[in-house]
């Protein structure tokens, strides 16, 4: 592993802007805890808020959105440690861990409370100044450290941090209507149905009827509609959360659609 890759084993974040949010494809297995401020995580199917002190665990191979919002007149923290597949397989190897039924897991699960992992947590901001240009020994000893005490708290957890398989083949039609608002790349989509991009292209194809860059603007674009019409929202309200990466592209995209801007849309009187 090289040293660009240790250094981001351990991170410590901290902003003091208004809030910041975004959404990334998941790559790795992480454990979290909130220091000062309240993020949200949505996976799609639901949303948890996380304030100071909360504990998190993030899977790998999933979409999930986060918003960061710092307390008044502070700055957000959170600190996460992270766990490479070259540390897991060897851990499992040590220790004799292995996945047993295989486990259709969530995006990210909580820990009530406790205080084993909250204090391993707390320990870890002793080191915050040196994680940057410590050492792969100590970084290992910690994540080892982190992965005991979850495997202690849920036994059950290792039936997904020890499961090394790739993802396998799933219904394309169910996953991309609960996926479609993730901004992410096509091949990433591909890789989480358990295909290569050619056999998603195809596949969506023979689904949809249409290619996978039309039918997301599409269904995207109903959905700002359905938003707007039926909720009151606004465009700011909804072009992030329906995988836009900016306002001007979505009140482009959705006027050329409808023949008409969104701000010309009125909520409909029931």
């Amino acid at each position: 592993m090289n040293e660009s890759n240790i250094a981001k084993l351990i991170n410590f974040s901290c902003h003091s802007s208004d809030f910041r949010e975004g959404e990334h494809f998941t790559s790795i297995h992480s454990l979290g805890m909130v220091i000062s401020g309240v993020m949200d995580l949505d996976d799609g199917q639901r949303k948890q808020k996380f304030e100071k002190g909360d504990l998190y665990s993030v899977r790998k191979n999933h979409l999930l959105k986060f918003v960061k919002y710092p307390p008044v007149n502070g700055e957000f923290k959170s600190l996460t440690i992270s766990f490479d597949e070259e540390l897991l397989l060897d851990f499992s190897r040590e220790y004799n861990y292995k996945s047993g039924i295989k486990q259709k897991s969530t995006a990210y699960v909580t820990f009530q409370d406790d205080k084993s992992l909250i204090s391993f947590m707390q320990s870890l901001l002793e080191y915050k100044e040196i994680w940057d240009d410590s050492d792969i020994r100590l970084i290992r000893l910690k994540q080892k450290e982190a992965l005991i005490l979850m495997l202690k708290y849920d036994i059950n957890f290792k039936d997904v941090l020890f499961d090394f398989s790739k993802p396998y083949k799933i219904d394309l039609e169910d996953f991309m209507n609960k996926n479609y608002h993730f901004n992410v790349r096509l091949d990433k989509f591909a890789y989480l149905t358990g295909r290569s991009l050619a056999t998603f292209k195809r596949d969506f194809q023979k689904t949809f009827g249409t290619s996978p860059r039309n039918w997301l603007q599409q269904k995207r674009l109903q959905e700002a509609h359905y938003l707007i019409s039926e909720t009151g929202k606004t465009s700011s309200d909804v072009y992030l959360d329906l995988g836009f990466e900016n306002l001007s592209h979505f009140s482009y995209a959705f006027k050329k659609q409808f023949g008409y801007p969104p701000s010309s849309v009125v909520k409909q009187n029931k």
